[in-house]
């Protein structure tokens, strides 16, 4: 690549991240001075005038996505809340601060809106950032490989060596001992009977497979075990645990070589994963695409480049913003 090119791309890069600031001063009513500083900015070339169309129609574009995302970090945030008032009044004035605050960061930074995940690595041991696995060596000699975007805290008891997941996915391959090793997650459990295995969170409750060995499962501490084989997966919520699959382990957890694979997985599951490998945020804004089925085995370095291939597929429409925004629709 040529100086003249880097030269040129990080010249549009600059001019993008001014519209985006120049759109976010102008929230409300700005004043006199202020939009006269703007205009005086925005006629001084046109390159200015079709950056900020451009920051400005993908603004209008991302405001219903925004206001998701805010009304799902609102929900979510309430276990974390002190509960002065009662709920429904807590919940409408956190989702309507948490819009703006979503729509702001949008509009200057271009993604990266999840307050969540800082609540959680507060409270873990270990984290993964996007788009990185961690190896990690744990005080028994277990190992732990943490997928992206991961959280994890661990703590060995006297009667238990417990490990919680607190985001994302992890990998363990357990050195036997007489202390049980248990990894919670979403209220359930998955105990250690001699094994290598993967407990991954989903949107609600979370997924237990097996690589070797055996795994006791339960929805709750108090529940019924049920016990899965190599090559078997299940998960639970509400209390129930699924009736187990056996499944193809080598595919299921491929994400350990740097694939990521799907078989007739949801659009909206793959790009929820994809999301956990790329450094901002992916938006569909396309809701009737979100059932769309996929499969195929894809390289986890390169969400965008999986995202090309999937366009012709699915017939989707894309735009990225400082590598940090992905709107897809």
């Amino acid at each position: 690549m040529s100086l003249d090119h880097l030269q040129a791309t990080a010249a549009s890069s600059a001019l993008e991240q001014q519209a985006w600031l120049w759109l976010g001063r102008l929230q409300g009513q700005p004043e006199p001075a202020l939009r006269a500083e703007f205009e005086q900015w925005l006629y001084a070339a046109p390159a200015h005038v079709d950056a900020f169309v451009r920051a400005r129609d993908l603004w209008q574009l991302s405001q219903p996505a925004a206001a998701e995302m805010a009304a799902q970090e609102a929900l979510a945030l309430q276990r974390y809340l002190v509960p002065v008032q009662p709920a429904g009044r807590r919940l409408s004035r956190w989702a309507g601060a948490l819009s703006m605050a979503a729509c702001l960061l949008l509009v200057i930074w271009a993604g990266g809106w999840q307050p969540l995940h800082w609540l959680e690595d507060l409270r873990a041991d270990h984290v993964s950032p996007p788009g990185e696995i961690r190896t990690l060596t744990l005080a028994d000699g277990s190992t732990l490989l943490l997928d992206a975007d991961s959280a994890v805290a661990v703590e060995y008891r006297e009667n238990e060596r417990h490990i919680e997941l607190r985001r994302g996915a992890a990998f363990f391959q357990v050195t036997p001992g007489a202390v049980p090793f248990v990894v919670g997650a979403h209220g359930g459990e998955a105990r250690v009977l001699g094994t290598a295995f993967e407990v991954r969170l989903l949107a609600e409750g979370a997924q237990v497979t097996v690589d070797h060995g055996r795994v006791g499962v339960r929805a709750q501490q108090s529940g019924v075990q049920h016990v899965l084989t190599a090559g078997q997966r299940t998960h639970f919520a509400g209390g129930q645990v699924a009736q187990p699959q056996t499944v193809d382990t080598q595919a299921q957890l491929s994400w350990r070589e740097g694939r990521l694979t799907f078989y007739k997985a949801p659009l909206g599951d793959v790009l929820a994963t994809l999301e956990r490998y790329y450094p901002g945020r992916i938006l569909l804004l396309n809701e009737g695409l979100a059932g769309r089925r996929i499969s195929g085995s894809f390289p986890s370095n390169d969400p965008a480049a999986v995202l090309a291939s999937l366009q012709a597929v699915v017939g989707l429409e894309q735009s990225e913003w400082l590598g940090r925004l992905i709107i897809l629709r």
